[in-house]
């Protein structure tokens, strides 16, 4: 982005050496009483190349634009898995499918499913035989015909007949039959040796990972799904920019009107990239697809405060401190502090006791850098 309001100073163009003519600058220049202070005519100012552009305002709650990557939230992806071994006869969804809960996804023909079934109605068969013997023993007992003993057998005979059904039944669940599939096998006794596999709520499909014809083992994964609204932008941002952005913070995503907030600030710092991940939750109209990229904008000031926008050929670092020149009534030019909030290779946000009626320096800084160091104030 280019910056307005602009001003240039004429280029040094005569013959001197720098180090002459930081000696003779050194000769005029008086010390101010404020020793962030740097006095100069213009002449002077001419001759060391110094050209000077007014502060722009930056949007008040945003940063630069920040690269980022949109991924589904790990909660919202799941894999439906083969609940036993069997054989892929048929697919019922593609990839990028928007699907119901219920819906059929894949076909299984398992050896493994009919020996469930035919386990589920063994039990059933002893757990009646289980109870009519109890039954019995009940009676004899009441007649004194059988000991207490035989009865109490009976009675554990049954309930663990009854342990055995539950046990079945919770594999049929497993293995994908619902309530209603199970009572008509109990009713009927119908064994089947076909198994669909049903989409356990509303979703996309990412991928699918088997294709018919192919022989599957217990667990092996069958569809990728995911719920595709809210998702994540993953954003890499360097880690001297990190201070200004806090967990909650507005996130705007160029050209997509919805906006997300911040719900991460990484506690570690790449170490390839120097560079710290910010999540933010983006709520997705469908707009927003899972793989792209994009750039985004993350509020990072109170309402109160301003930002200004400067070439960042103006900034002026002293270990981890930061500052720029300003110019001054009277000549010359002054340190002032200011907080980066956001820079790229070109510009830099920052926020400070500047205005857009100031003069930044943003050429001949060392120079400048140079004289102050002289008068004692500069590192």
């Amino acid at each position: 982005m280019l910056l307005s309001r602009q001003t240039a100073l004429p280029a040094l163009r005569c013959g001197w050496a720098l180090p002459a003519l930081l000696l003779l600058l050194m000769a005029v220049a008086q010390p101010s009483t404020a020793q962030e202070e740097v006095k100069l005519t213009p002449a002077q100012a001419q001759k060391l190349g110094v050209r000077v552009t007014h502060p722009v305002s930056s949007r008040t709650d945003q940063t630069l634009p920040y690269p980022a990557q949109i991924v589904i939230p790990t909660p919202q992806l799941w894999v439906v898995s083969a609940p036993v071994a069997g054989m892929v006869t048929k697919l019922a969804v593609a990839r990028g499918d928007r699907i119901t809960a219920g819906q059929p996804l894949v076909t299984l023909e398992s050896p493994s499913f009919v020996s469930l079934q035919r386990d589920y109605l063994h039990a059933l068969a002893q757990e009646v035989l289980a109870n009519q013997q109890l039954k019995r023993n009940e009676d004899l007992f009441e007649g004194k015909a059988v000991p207490q003993r035989v009865l109490e057998t009976s009675q554990t005979e049954a309930r663990q007949a009854g342990i055995a059904v539950a046990e079945r039944r919770q594999m049929l669940h497993l293995s994908g039959l619902s309530d209603e599939a199970i009572s008509r096998l109990t009713t009927q006794a119908l064994i089947s040796a076909t198994l669909t596999v049903n989409a356990p709520q509303a979703a996309s499909v990412v991928d699918v990972t088997v294709s018919p014809g192919q022989r599957l083992e217990q667990s092996a994964p069958l569809v990728k799904l995911a719920r595709l609204s809210p998702l994540w932008a993953e954003i890499a941002i360097p880690a001297s920019n990190i201070r200004a952005i806090r967990t909650g913070a507005r996130v705007e995503i160029e050209g997509y009107a919805t906006p997300g907030q911040v719900i991460l600030v990484s506690e570690t710092t790449d170490v390839a990239t120097q560079t710290i991940l910010v999540r933010a939750e983006i709520p997705n109209s469908g707009e927003l697809h899972p793989g792209q990229t994009t750039a985004v904008r993350i509020s990072y000031l109170s309402a109160g405060e301003s930002a200004w926008e400067i070439p960042y050929s103006g900034l002026v670092r002293r270990g981890e401190q930061t500052a720029v020149f300003v110019a001054i009534d009277g000549g010359g030019f002054r340190l002032i502090p200011v907080t980066v909030l956001a820079e790229d290779q070109d510009h830099v946000v920052v926020s400070g006791a500047i205005t857009d009626k100031d003069e930044v320096a943003i050429s001949g800084i060392s120079a400048l850098r140079g004289i102050l160091s002289r008068l004692g104030a500069g590192q």
